[in-house]
């Protein structure tokens, strides 16, 4: 599978004259992967709840930080705005799942948390990302209003057309992964349901919650 990796990588040299980023992109996925495999390992066979929160406190970090690489305001209110956002807009929607979907007893396991949350914040990562940019962009020459609806559009792009296309075009991954490994479809896609909500809860109220702290 990285034979086309290895031709995109080219290409991307050859048309932006940029060699590092692809490069340095595969290198980090595979090194974080591996590191983040042996380190779940350590937190799923340890009952340290206080290790499990710092994770999450360090996914809200690390997805607020990637979120200012599109803005061009890199500053520390811009980096609070963000990590409100995630932590309010993520965990709301965390807590809904693990109180009230999958109704865990004990609460604390790290098997379903640590997973969960970081479906929850990487979306909300990813939306904040794309609505900050636009929004930066739209405040200049448009009211409040008009580049908040804007911006809020254009940061549910990416899931609301997960939502048009799942089970016509894609079986999500969590879907697939559960369907290989011999779960029921139906099953399945009670699950993925449930994921689908959860994303498009998440990215939605953490950029609300961006929008509305960045008004003037």
């Amino acid at each position: 599978m990285f034979i086309p990796v290895i031709i995109v990588g080219f290409v991307y040299f050859v048309w932006t004259k940029n060699f590092k980023e692809i490069g340095l992109a595969t290198f980090r996925m595979i090194l974080q992967l591996l590191i983040i495999g042996y380190l779940l390992t350590y937190i799923f066979n340890n009952d340290n709840s206080l290790v499990g929160f710092s994770i999450l406190f360090f996914m809200i970090s690390v997805s607020s930080f990637i979120a200012l690489r599109n803005v061009g305001d890199k500053n520390l209110n811009t980096y609070l705005k963000f990590f409100i956002s995630i932590a309010i807009g993520g965990s709301f929607n965390l807590v809904l799942v693990l109180f009230f979907v999958l109704d865990l007893h004990p609460f604390y396991q790290p098997r379903f948390i640590i997973p969960l949350a970081g479906m929850i914040y990487a979306n909300s990562m990813n939306a904040i990302s794309l609505g900050a940019e636009r929004f930066e962009n739209e405040i200049k020459t448009k009211d409040y209003m008009l580049a908040r609806a804007i911006s809020f559009r254009a940061s549910l792009i990416p899931q609301v057309n997960a939502f048009l296309a799942v089970g016509l075009v894609s079986l999500p991954g969590m879907m697939t992964g559960q369907i290989l490994s011999g779960v029921s479809p139906i099953i399945a896609v009670r699950y993925q349901i449930v994921v689908m909500a959860m994303v498009l809860g998440s990215a939605g109220m953490s950029m609300m919650i961006y929008l509305y702290t960045s008004r003037p």
